[in-house]
């Protein structure tokens, strides 16, 4: 199957659910101030659901909701598709569930095994929620010399997804890293081939992100991993603000492309000299949020933009700060 119906049959089913919910087409910002892109994005923060909750989300603007936190992901269906009626009567849509970490590299073959069970109960109670995709970060390594993320210069196999050299040069004092993220390529196509039955089966996306875990931290690596799949059912939630250290986020969105079916917005601020730098409040930070929003639209993205953090900031602002971005400001 390609990519390009891969992607259509994902987004087609979004937009029904989310038209079903009348949410379509729902920024402020006015048209008259608004570049004209012919993609639509609609506004989620990261939460547990409550009718509280939703209520306060709602008033200021906001679409839905990415649960988080075992209290969700382990709820019955039947438990979820409560947390979706208190949603849809209330005009908002749970569309994804943060599953998280999983430990599908562990050498306790009992850890990887409870892990893909887990995720399995994760797409189960997304079925529930009325969601169409489960956050999944396979794996992460780290305890061994791993280059600085400006040091960073990759070649790997196609075919296999294996790390040759991650530095120009004299690779040798990362040969550990190196074998550690080979393995644990092996081991997210191994687990993850196990899961993609009850994506099937519940209709719930398995989309993997990799963040701050030391793994696929250029984008053609992290794009050579999920295509590797060959499937609707497993896709890329792109975070925004998490890899702005290895290259810009407007690369990884074009690079990953169609493979792109959720996003989270976050920031990040670089120091002056380009080498590190630490999380901000969004549209604080150093992202080019104008390129962003057009190679979003460049790709032919229309979905949820689910804001990271930045809890600091009021309800009404991040829904303004969001209503920026989407206008391409």
């Amino acid at each position: 199957m390609t990519n390009d119906i891969r992607r259509r049959d994902f987004l087609l089913a979004s937009a029904a659910t989310i038209a079903a919910s009348g949410m379509m087409g729902s920024q402020t910002v006015s048209a008259a101030e608004t570049p004209k892109f012919k993609t639509t994005l609609h506004k989620a923060r990261i939460g547990a659901p409550s009718e509280a909750t939703l209520k306060s989300w709602t008033t200021a603007g906001f679409e839905g909701m990415e649960t988080n936190g075992k209290e969700c992901w382990s709820k019955s269906p039947t438990e979820a598709a409560k947390d979706h009626l208190t949603a849809e009567k209330l005009g908002m849509r749970i569309h994804s569930v943060l599953f998280g970490w999983a430990n599908f590299n562990s050498p306790d073959a009992g850890k990887v095994a409870a892990d893909v069970e887990n995720v399995k109960a994760a797409l189960r109670a997304a079925q529930g929620y009325g969601a169409d995709a489960v956050l999944l970060v396979p794996c992460r390594i780290g305890g061994m010399p791993i280059p600085n993320a400006w040091e960073f210069d990759i070649k790997f196999d196609e075919k296999t997804g294996h790390i040759k050299e991650v530095v120009k040069g004299d690779n040798s004092q990362f040969a550990k890293y190196v074998e550690a993220h080979n393995v644990s390529t092996d081991a997210t196509r191994k687990a993850v081939a196990k899961l993609i039955p009850v994506a099937q089966e519940t209709g719930v996306t398995i989309a993997l992100e990799n963040v701050w875990n030391n793994l696929w931290v250029k984008p053609e690596i992290f794009k050579n991993l999920v295509a590797s799949f060959n499937t609707r059912w497993v896709a890329a939630y792109y975070d925004i603000g998490n890899h702005v250290k290895y290259a810009p986020p407007q690369d990884w969105i074009r690079t990953l492309g169609d493979l792109i079916v959720k996003c989270h917005v976050k920031d990040f601020k670089l120091k002056p000299n380009g080498q590190g730098g630490s999380f901000a409040d969004f549209r604080d930070g150093s992202i080019d949020w104008p390129a962003v929003r057009k190679a979003l639209d460049d790709i032919g993205y229309s979905g949820w933009m689910t804001i990271e953090g930045s809890g600091g900031l009021s309800l009404a602002e991040q829904s303004k700060r969001l209503d920026l971005i989407f206008a391409g400001k």
